[in-house]
């Protein structure tokens, strides 16, 4: 079991120092963290959406900016398209693909943010949403894991992780990113005092 345990975060290193040599993933990643806080700081709010563990991550991304990070500061206007009541309603009565495009056709507007993350780039549903977004004059900030998908194709920005064929090593890498992408958006809105004009009472 040691030799496995030993594989397994020899993996996640390999992955990890694939993207730090990606040149492009990482001017991907400054410029989805500008997008995204030039969004926040005009008043804009940010919407993430994914299946499974991309789901997990969504509403991770979701909770770290409506809550806290690492220091206190406002709370930023951030939602994960989450919610199982409207997630079963809309699978019911629309289809499964329909569930997070028929959310920002209800609370997306022009200068707000998408972040659609999906492992291989290609989920039905999270296209639909990237389409919506698109369509309504949202941002869309893609998180995928193999380079070209159809979902990276539809953003904006692509952040594409280097992280081989499995999804829980791209995973590894999406939380990575995510947690920087935060670093990017404090920074920027609150190095220089800066408040957000959806965090003014």
């Amino acid at each position: 079991m040691i030799d496995l345990i030993q594989s397994a975060l020899n993996d996640s290193t390999n992955a990890l120092d694939a993207l730090r040599r990606d040149e492009a993933a990482l001017v991907a990643i400054s410029t989805a963290g500008e997008v995204l806080a030039t969004s926040l700081k005009a008043g804009g709010r940010v919407f993430s959406c994914g299946n499974g563990g991309s789901m997990c991550d969504a509403m991770h991304f979701a909770e770290e900016l409506s809550g806290r990070f690492r220091e206190d500061r406002p709370a930023l206007a951030a939602q994960a398209i989450s919610d199982p009541g409207h997630l079963s309603c809309v699978a019911n009565d629309y289809g499964y693909e329909r569930v997070f495009a028929r959310y920002l056709e209800a609370h997306g507007r022009a200068g707000d943010v998408l972040v659609a993350i999906s492992t291989s780039g290609s989920s039905a549903n999270v296209m639909r949403a990237a389409e919506e977004a698109r369509a309504r004059g949202l941002q869309v900030i893609a998180l995928t894991g193999r380079p070209g998908s159809p979902i990276g194709q539809l953003a904006h920005v692509d952040v594409c992780t280097p992280a081989g064929r499995y999804a829980d090593r791209v995973q590894e890498l999406h939380i990575k990113v995510i947690h920087i992408l935060i670093e990017i958006i404090e920074r920027r809105l609150f190095a220089q005092g800066d408040v957000p004009n959806a965090a003014i009472p």
